[in-house]
């Protein structure tokens, strides 16, 4: 396309015509549009002169009016007959007519000479409006951003699109020779990689002959230096023989002539006891009769025997009874390392009635509550709570006292009564170090589980000899949310807890039984030592605000003992029941959750609701009631035999020291006292006041 531009005259004109030549399809696409667009549009978009910029709004309104009506006269038409043939446009011009203002005189040769070379190479293409003089160069950059040429500026357009086509191809080249050299590279990396497996493969065949060689010479090496050591020690063993046989015929030699010379000696002596034998014989009927009559005796013995120790067994229930068949023991466990110490008086243990000696039994707790206050602005005085019950530790007990006050329950499992062992109270007070102890193996941290079956062992070992035989099967089982799990599963049957449920174990039978649980049987110490390390790794334990890892489930431990006296036809069999309960903490109903401590609410919602049925139970059996809700809980239904009838229940009530954990120590306290029905008083300031 080739422009003429005569600069002459007041307002600039424009003549010549429109030379399109060979173009892109996207310059004639844009071409295309741009020619839709009406001229007189085109020429309001040019800026005015600095003389009418300086006038008011009314001026600028009255001098752009002239303006407006000069456009609307100029009539441009632009045809085009083919896309490669240029037709001449002719705009008509009167003075005074003129759609633009007048670009300055020394600008219009230089931009004349700028485009015309390079419209001189394209194509001819549809005929565009006439370009005012000085507008070809490309426009400044404002702010960095290349600004929107006008739409009449097609020159300048056109300069743009050459100049970014050019980056664009030259851009490609380069990408074309960085794709070439990565290509290059990944057929280089492609073969050294097959060359690589195909080295691996040889030197991993390799390997493996050399293996094989290497086994097949250790094994010949080994059945040799076998055979060596064999025939040398039956080398040796043929030695000795030889020495001994040579041995053995010089004694004989001598032997021989000794016997010679006893002949005469023992002929003479053979008259002799043959007149003694008679007497001989009738002595051995003498021993015979009084033999007759030890076993007799013995027989009485042990008939006597038999009786002492069923009678030991019926004044030991008797003893038990006594001591009552549902009894609650207080363990307050000790303060731990980084824990603050509580204060003087929060915790105190009053002696037994006979003094320091006797073991306490009742345990005071004050409390301070910084809400109440006294009418001068005085904080008030804290509140003593009292509690009593059959046995308190205080935090400086052992593992073996708390054992040696449970042991004479454990003797009664093993006389044929159901026992059941509760650890109650919150997260974090010392449950399952009760029931299993501390890690690491010390035998003075064992727990009560293999404290008590050490004890069944041994002295089962003692009854062995009067005729009883014993065996023992264990199950270890967890209830969480309401589902039974078996802790002893292995392999494929670990996570398969939902599949085990509660059943009789025949009909009309009153043996509880849980469906696809391990029922093991254990004979010693190690036994039950790997089974609590299997339970512990499969127990369900989360993070709770009182606990790191806390355990969100009631395990129990059962152990079925089965006794038989086969030589009077006596049996008797009892199960021994160890509980450890979840966390007893209460719900905080103010407490905002989130989505990941929904789980941890229900799972408490469950362990409360729980351990409300096991407290609604044992009222029930205490109060001897004629309906026992065991039904109404997975726990108390499959503990329903070790509860009521003769069972003998004890439950620990474990507290933590800590003055931050009274009002759950408080809670665990007073549900310990409804089980025993033995809450002494709560006062404060000398004055009774429910707690």
């Amino acid at each position: 396309m080739v422009l003429r531009i005569r600069p002459g005259g007041h307002k600039g004109e424009l003549l010549g015509h429109l030379d399109f030549r060979q173009r892109s399809p996207l310059l004639e696409v844009k071409g295309n549009i741009e020619l839709k667009r009406p001229l007189a549009k085109a020429a309001s978009r040019l800026p005015l002169s600095g003389r009418r910029l300086k006038r008011g709004p009314d001026q600028m309104e009255e001098a752009l009016e002239p303006e407006k009506k000069r456009t609307r006269g100029l009539g441009t038409r632009v045809t085009t007959t083919h896309p490669r043939t240029a037709a001449l446009s002719s705009v008509p011009q009167t003075q005074g007519q003129t759609a633009v203002p007048r670009a300055p005189r020394k600008s219009a040769p230089r931009c004349s000479m700028a485009v015309a070379p390079v419209l001189k190479t394209q194509k001819p293409g549809p005929v565009v409006p006439a370009q005012k003089p000085g507008t070809t160069a490309a426009p400044p950059m404002v702010g960095g951003k290349k600004p929107k040429r006008p739409a009449w500026d097609l020159k300048g357009q056109l300069c743009d699109l050459n100049a970014e086509l050019k980056c664009y191809r030259e851009r490609k080249q380069v990408l074309d020779q960085e794709n070439q050299q990565l290509q290059d590279q990944l057929r280089e990396a492609q073969q050294q990689a097959s060359a690589l497996g195909a080295e691996r493969r040889t030197l991993e065949e390799e390997l493996t002959r050399v293996r094989a060689q290497a086994e097949q010479g250790q094994r010949e090496l080994g059945n040799l230096s076998a055979r060596v050591l064999e025939l040398e020690e039956r080398l040796g063993t043929q030695e000795g023989l030889v020495q001994e046989l040579q041995q053995e015929q010089l004694r004989l030699q001598e032997e021989r002539r000794g016997l010679a010379a006893q002949l005469g000696e023992q002929e003479r002596r053979l008259q002799t006891s043959e007149a003694s034998l008679s007497d001989s014989q009738a002595e051995v009927a003498s021993l015979r009769q009084e033999a007759a009559a030890r076993e007799a005796v013995l027989a009485e013995r042990e008939d006597r025997l038999h009786g002492l120790e069923m009678e030991r067994r019926r004044l030991h229930n008797q003893l038990q009874e006594l001591k009552g068949n549902i009894r609650v023991f207080c363990r307050v466990r000790p303060v731990l390392a980084g824990e603050s110490t509580p204060s003087p008086g929060f915790l105190q243990f009053p002696s037994g009635p006979c003094g320091p000696s006797d073991p306490p039994t009742r345990l005071s707790l004050s409390r301070s509550d910084e809400r109440r206050g006294t009418l001068s602005g005085a904080p008030a005085a804290p509140t003593r709570h009292d509690f009593s019950f059959d046995r308190v530790f205080p935090p400086g007990s052992g593992q073996d006292e708390v054992f040696e006050e449970i042991s004479m329950l454990v003797q009664s499992a093993l006389d044929g009564y159901p026992v059941c062992i509760f650890a109650y109270g919150q997260t974090g007070s010392g449950k399952t170090f009760t029931m299993e102890g501390g890690p690491g193996g010390d035998p003075r941290l064992e727990g009560l589980i293999p404290r008590a079956l050490r004890h069944l062992f041994s002295v089962a070992q003692e009854l062995r000899g009067q005729g009883w035989t014993y065996s023992f099967v264990a199950s270890y089982v967890e209830i969480y949310n309401e589902t039974v799990r078996d802790l002893l599963a292995t392999g494929a049957r670990k996570g398969q807890g939902g599949e085990c449920e509660i059943r009789r174990a025949g009909p009309g039978s009153e043996e509880l039984t849980v469906t696809n649980a391990r029922y093991v049987p254990v004979s010693c110490e190690r036994e039950v030592e790997a089974l609590l390390h299997l339970a512990r790794q499969n127990r369900a334990v989360a993070r709770t605000a009182q606990n790191e890892r806390s355990s969100r489930s009631h395990s129990v431990f059962q152990l079925q003992i089965s006794g038989e006296h086969a030589g009077r036809g006596l049996q008797c069999a009892a199960p021994l029941s160890l509980v450890d309960l979840a966390g007893s903490e209460r719900l905080d109903p103010g407490l905002a959750l989130g989505p990941g401590e929904r789980e941890r609410l229900r799972e408490t919602q469950a362990i409360n609701s729980s351990l409300s049925t096991l407290g609604l139970v044992i009222m029930a059996l205490s109060n001897k009631e004629s309906h026992v809700p065991y039904r109404n809980s997975k726990l108390t239904y499959l503990l329903q035999n070790s509860l009521g009838g003769s069972a003998k229940m004890l439950m620990f009530v474990n507290i933590s020291p800590l003055e931050e954990n009274v009002s759950e120590s408080l809670n665990s306290l007073r549900f310990a006292s409804k089980i025993t029905g033995v809450l002494l008083h709560s006062c404060c300031c000398g004055s009774n006041r429910p707690p």
